[in-house]
């Protein structure tokens, strides 16, 4: 029987059937388990939620005294590795997190959410402080940094592909934790010192800092700064770099890359008309990794690209990117990065899930679809490298006049389908 009950009543031994709230009020990826760990249930009650729903024919009912064991209970079992980085980022006063891993994409993104949960409450007190006129406080944000190169660095996927598939999420809160992750992965695959690499990550938190002091009273049109006028938006560059100024423990790295991120190789950026080796090597990066984000969001002016065909319009920008750093950024996120849509040789279509480290180009995808019969399908894993030719990338898929939903929807409802009963 499903009973819905306040957080406040969870014990152990329940069954928890559904969480009632969004994705990012919890840092659970899997909704449906039994909880059987004292861990597990303080999780959930410091989470934001206030209600869920709990099955009493797989668990204990409210009010149900549990059954007394006939002998002394073994010794609780050691946690998890992933329950322990959940608590760990919960409780962690420290900066540094160490980095443990390898592990998949399934075991890490409870943990991404977790980091992701955090990170809302640490970016929201930082914007609005800025909003505020108040100077930032970079101590207050860097925890979030070496939470998202840890998580990184146990799988290079998870964190990005986790924001490019959730849809219950601000724009800005989204895009600068995007824009940081990818930062990490592409300095990591560059070798940058370990500072550096942290910076990195630094500097994609905050590019778009500017844009709590644009000249604009009130929302901006459909909630995205995008839609202000050209002259009011670029004016966003020299406001958040002239902003992190006023803190003196700011690496320059991390201003060199606020202020000439929308630099052009091709000296047809801004705010300055910097080109080639004028433009420091970090902004030639955030310029990348900010652009390929944005590549991904719908705003009034038009929709938002497929990742895969983002990697492509940013290939074809002659004169736009670094070409070395570009190939780099490539290798890292795959010619078909995770949220991708793809054709298969067998009229399949599919997302892509994961990468495949061994053979990029042939990645992990999730099909949902067959072109042969105009329907969709029971949602299932192909791992193509591990396949016929018959299971091979075709091309990005074409999902106009299809009766699915539209593709940001699409794009979570074929992820959950994937991992949510994986972790």
């Amino acid at each position: 029987m499903l009973k819905q009950i306040a957080v406040s009543d969870l014990e152990l031994g329940m069954f928890v059937h559904k969480f009632e709230g969004g994705w990012f009020e919890h840092p659970f990826w899997k909704a449906k388990f039994l909880i059987e760990d004292a861990d597990k249930l303080t999780t959930i009650k410091e989470s934001r939620l206030r209600a869920v729903v709990i099955d009493t024919a797989k668990g204990r009912d409210v009010g149900k005294t549990a059954p007394r064991p006939s002998q002394s209970p073994p010794a609780p079992a050691a946690a998890s590795p992933a329950a322990s980085r959940i608590r760990n980022i919960k409780q962690r006063t420290a900066v540094q997190v160490s980095a443990t891993g390898p592990v998949s994409m399934a075991q890490e993104l409870d943990s991404a959410a977790a980091i992701a949960e955090q990170a809302r409450d640490k970016l929201s007190k930082a914007f609005i402080a800025a909003r505020l006129g108040k100077a930032l406080d970079v101590r207050k944000v860097e925890p979030v940094v070496s939470d998202i190169l840890a998580s990184v660095r146990r799988n290079p996927q998870a964190f990005s592909g986790l924001m490019r598939c959730k849809l219950k999420n601000e724009l800005s809160f989204r895009h600068a934790l995007s824009v940081s992750a990818l930062m990490v992965a592409l300095a990591d695959r560059m070798k940058l010192p370990a500072q550096d690499i942290h910076n990195c990550g630094l500097a994609g938190l905050l590019l778009d800092i500017g844009v709590n002091h644009l000249p604009y009273v009130g929302d901006p049109p459909g909630g995205d700064y995008r839609n202000l006028s050209e002259r009011i938006w670029n004016q966003h560059v020299i406001l958040g770099h002239r902003a992190l100024q006023n803190d003196d423990d700011l690496p320059q790295l991390v201003l060199d890359a606020c202020l000439y991120h929308h630099e052009r190789i091709d000296g047809r950026g801004y705010p300055q008309g910097a080109k080639d080796e004028a433009i420091p090597r970090v902004a030639r990066m955030a310029a990348i990794c900010d652009s390929f984000d944005f590549h991904l969001t719908e705003f009034d002016r038009g929709r938002g690209l497929d990742p895969a065909a983002a990697i492509e319009a940013m290939r074809a920008d002659t004169g736009a990117y670094d070409p070395e750093i570009l190939r780099v950024f490539v290798e890292t996120v795959g010619m078909y990065p995770v949220g991708s849509f793809v054709l298969l040789a067998s009229r399949k279509l599919a997302m892509v899930i994961d990468e495949d480290r061994k053979d990029p180009l042939r990645p992990v995808v999730q099909a949902f679809y067959s072109l042969d019969t105009g329907e969709r399908i029971l949602p299932h894993r192909i791992a193509l490298a591990e396949g016929n030719d018959n299971e091979r990338i075709l091309g990005i898929a074409d999902l106009s006049g299809l009766d699915l939903p539209a593709d940001a929807q699409l794009r979570e409802l074929v992820f959950l389908s994937a991992y949510r009963n994986q972790a």
